[in-house]
């Protein structure tokens, strides 16, 4: 099971970011549970619908793929992540571990867990329709500056990839 809630959406005008309350509950077991900022790694996360991810909190903007997909409520991925490294093992399936992440690239592995693509997609579909429509009347200049249209491109083929079901990279 795979149930992502993103509740409470908010806007920071002065640091440019979108918070909300992240539910993240996998196989039962609640993973996230608190506030954080969705918009620096949502780009990210959309992607691991489509394809494998694996993160580096370090990477510069133009690297959102491998951004972590929540971040600290401040914005700043280097503060505090919940970085997921997502691997497509079949064309219905994804596995999910949650990795604590050292700078020379190398992750200390923690529970990993196996995800339903669909499942996920479809909700990953409504998160994404969700932002899009929370930014549309906002002045919201985020530090990566193309993260709306990032959001635009994955939103599309990840609906073509659950009306078609098609396989991750054949979207």
């Amino acid at each position: 099971m795979f149930d992502l809630r993103v509740d409470r959406l908010s806007f920071d005008k002065g640091l440019q970011i979108v918070q909300a309350d992240v539910k993240l509950v996998i196989d039962g077991e609640a993973v996230i549970e608190e506030p954080m900022c969705v918009d620096v790694g949502l780009p990210a996360l959309l992607l691991s619908g489509l394809e494998e991810v694996a993160p580096y909190r370090w990477a510069q903007a133009g690297e959102w793929r491998r951004m972590p997909f929540f971040v600290c409520g401040c914005g700043d991925p280097e503060c505090r992540a919940y970085s997921f490294r997502v691997k497509h093992t079949s064309g219905t399936v994804a596995e999910w571990t949650l990795v604590e992440e050292a700078e020379d690239e190398r992750h200390r592995e923690h529970e990993s867990y196996t995800v339903s693509l669909q499942a996920c997609r479809k909700q990953l579909i409504e998160l994404g329709e969700r932002f899009l429509a929370f930014v549309e009347p906002l002045d919201y200049r985020p530090y990566f500056a193309e993260t709306v249209p990032v959001v635009r491109e994955l939103l599309e083929r990840l609906k073509r990839a659950v009306s078609d079901g098609r396989k991750p990279n054949e979207t």
